[in-house]
């Protein structure tokens, strides 16, 4: 989490704004997003203009596990 918060310090006021509204859509769903399943692991990697996410499923709900 101390890597998520250095993160958007070093990011701008605009792009954290679209990075926090990225992170909630992706939540919700993945539609929108471009995914792909990361070989040989239960991962996946969903990706939105500059940023990736790295995700799993639990109980049918999405995980971010890295941004």
């Amino acid at each position: 989490m101390v890597e998520l918060t250095k993160l958007f310090w070093k990011i701008t006021p605009k792009e954290r704004k679209q990075l926090f509204e990225y992170s909630k859509q992706i939540e919700q769903s993945t539609t929108g997003f471009n995914v792909k399943k990361l070989k040989e692991s239960d991962f996946y990697r969903a990706r939105k203009s500059r940023w990736r996410f790295i995700f799993h499923y639990e109980d049918n709900e999405i995980v971010i596990d890295s941004i």
